[in-house]
């Protein structure tokens, strides 16, 4: 079963995980290739400037497949090493993909968001929750640990000590908690979450294309470099961006006071 739908308006694609009801779990053994394929050809198309996921009927994702975890099949079959090679090539191609988006990707939150669907949404560099969406890392709760890359992932979105709260007492936090810690941009009213998601992103799909993709490359990349190496790479991308149409066409714009009309040239 496909993990996702896509539509597309102008610059920005809208991704909604499509498993409605299954809480939208995941992973199935395909949805690695299909993530991947998905960032791959958003990261290939110039045209595509934002990417928002948000999640099918009442939950974002409810995470693992417990019924599957149960019954040790499908990512669970076999030996300790079969399921790591499972955990390699599924979960971690997931979350490697969409660590690796080149455009911002936004993540309406519109429910619960549980162990890897918490995760994935913590992957986002923008997130907006819905007042009906929650958030937890209960893999303690089900004798496991965060396979995902979790246990890297949160403490840099809300700290050491508030993500070893979540992770070792399994409970859940509210909208309101999440954004209180910093785990989401802001909360909104669950029928304008989409409206929300959307007018960000086309405040973002209206910047330049290409430094945006380099702007984004800077905050991820320096998240672990020193200072001097960040100012390297951003010297090297700066020499690039001035030398862009898109460049030129922002300073005419801001001269004469009126909005940029960029190309991606």
């Amino acid at each position: 079963m496909s993990l996702i739908a896509e539509e597309r308006r102008g610059a920005v694609l809208i991704w909604t995980l499509d498993r409605e009801a299954r809480l939208n779990a995941l992973p199935d053994l395909a949805d690695g290739d299909e993530m991947a394929a998905a960032c791959e050809r958003a990261n290939a198309d110039a045209g595509v400037r934002c990417v928002v996921l948000t999640g099918a009927g009442r939950a974002f994702s409810a995470g693992g497949d417990l019924t599957a975890m149960r019954d040790r099949r499908d990512l669970f079959e076999g030996s300790g090493a079969a399921i790591r090679e499972r955990y390699r090539r599924v979960v971690h191609r997931i979350v490697r993909s969409l660590y690796g988006l080149e455009v911002p990707l936004i993540v309406a939150v519109n429910g619960p968001a549980m162990g890897l669907g918490c995760d994935i949404a913590g992957l986002a560099d923008i997130r907006i929750a819905s007042d009906r969406a929650s958030f937890g890392v209960p893999f303690l709760k089900l004798g496991i640990i965060p396979g995902d890359g979790g246990s890297w992932l949160l403490p840099r979105n809300i700290g050491y000590a508030r993500a070893a709260e979540m992770l070792f007492t399994a409970r859940s936090i509210d909208a309101e908690t999440a954004e209180r810690w910093g785990l989401v941009n802001r909360v909104v009213p669950h029928d304008a979450l989409l409206d929300e998601a959307l007018a960000t992103a086309a405040q973002i799909a209206a910047q330049p294309p290409q430094a945006l993709r380099m702007a984004k490359a800077l905050l991820r990349q320096g998240r672990d470099m020193n200072f001097d190496q960040m100012l390297e790479m951003s010297a090297a991308m700066q020499a690039l961006a001035h030398l862009t149409e898109d460049h030129q066409e922002g300073v005419a714009a801001v001269l004469e006071k009126r909005p940029g009309d960029f190309t991606g040239r």
